[in-house]
């Protein structure tokens, strides 16, 4: 049984200090979450918990309770208030609505400062890029690797936008961190556990997709993996699933989106575009994933997409784009949230919120 220690409002640091080593002398891994007027301590571990009294009875703890969830750090039972990660200088979580945008594979540099420009015009944040690409087919285009990280990385400068792209393989873990600002774990990757705790070692935040036949459960554990190794910077994505159903490339489970808000603080994006498979259809199912209050969405946007070298079925023109990003903010402000305009000078204020964990 883990559990989580209350501490009073008025407790100071050398009364968390104190159940901090308390937790570690009864064999058990101590975690910090700080919140706007409580701070909250998770007692986690596989040897025998100590009882609850145990822990009750030190200076300034209000209360001990039992962490229900197979998921602890990455429940609301141990951290109450949204996750707001801050991503060079980007507010991600809570009421703030993020747009990645960019290629599904990065083709040429040419190509990516193309899009990248037209997406980063329309209101687009964050720049997504695929270096590595694990494909079905081994025949497949698997991306431009090294060659393409280096792309991505000097397009982003030059266009002073975050980025993101897929790490697929444990030993790649240091290369992309090296020119990336974001870790994609994708789908098919998603129980790669040794690949989780290898991001959970670094200090980058890591995006995680849900897998094509994974519960919600399974999704948050993934996230566990990689909380449990000290790295707190950490989103999930619900991508759709494979079911019987043909018209759509994956199905959309936009009940995801709150059924995860109302078990973890982690923030909650959705991929419309593998979900869809076809780009027609990609703006509905990204006003629908707003509308349930996701914290972003993640699109792929090409420019000459019937010549693209992965996924131009489903990747939005730039134009189409532009129109849609008008529709989100729309949305956005019905639901209460507000569309991050990384690139607009004129970009309102965001509102006051309880931050959770920032990084």
């Amino acid at each position: 049984m883990d559990m989580i220690v209350v501490m009073k409002a008025n407790a100071t640091a050398d009364d968390v200090q104190r159940v901090v080593e308390r937790i570690g002398e009864l064999g058990l891994v101590p975690h910090l979450s700080k919140g706007e007027f409580r701070t909250i301590v998770g007692a986690i571990g596989q040897k025998t918990p100590p009882t609850l009294e145990q822990l009750r009875q030190l200076p300034a703890v209000d209360e001990v309770l039992a962490i229900t969830q197979p998921y602890k750090l990455a429940s609301r039972e141990f951290h109450e208030a949204d996750t707001i990660l801050d991503i060079k200088g980007i507010r991600v979580g809570g009421p703030h609505v993020n747009v990645i945008a960019g290629p599904c594979a990065i083709e040429g540099r040419d190509m990516l400062f193309e899009i990248a420009r037209a997406v980063k015009d329309a209101g687009a944040s964050m720049l997504r890029g695929g270096a590595f690409k694990p494909r079905t087919s081994p025949y497949a285009f698997t991306g431009m690797g090294r060659e393409g990280l280096r792309l991505l990385q000097e397009v982003g400068r030059e266009l002073s936008m975050p980025t993101i792209t897929e790490v697929t393989d444990p030993r790649d873990v240091p290369l992309v961190y090296d020119h990336a600002d974001i870790f994609q774990i994708g789908a098919r990757n998603m129980q790669n556990f040794n690949l989780l705790l290898e991001v959970g070692r670094t200090d980058k935040p890591v995006f995680i997709k849900r897998g094509l036949a994974a519960s919600i459960n399974e999704l948050l554990m993934s996230a566990e993996y990689v909380l449990s190794q000290g790295n707190h910077r950490v989103m999930v994505c619900e991508r759709g699933l494979r079911t019987f159903a043909d018209e759509t490339r994956f199905t959309l489970d936009v009940s995801a989106v709150p059924v995860i808000q109302e078990r973890s603080h982690l923030p909650v994006f959705v991929d419309p575009s593998h979900a869809a498979g076809k780009r027609d259809l990609v703006p509905a199912l990204a006003l629908a994933a707003i509308a349930a209050g996701a914290a972003g969405i993640i699109v792929e946007v090409h420019s000459c997409p019937d010549r693209a070298l992965c996924d131009g079925p489903q990747a939005v023109l730039p134009a189409n784009f532009a129109r849609m990003m008008q529709q989100l903010r729309q949305i956005a402000e019905i639901v209460g949230h507000r569309v991050t305009l990384w690139n607009r000078d004129d970009a309102p204020p965001a509102r006051p919120t309880t931050t959770g964990w920032m990084s």
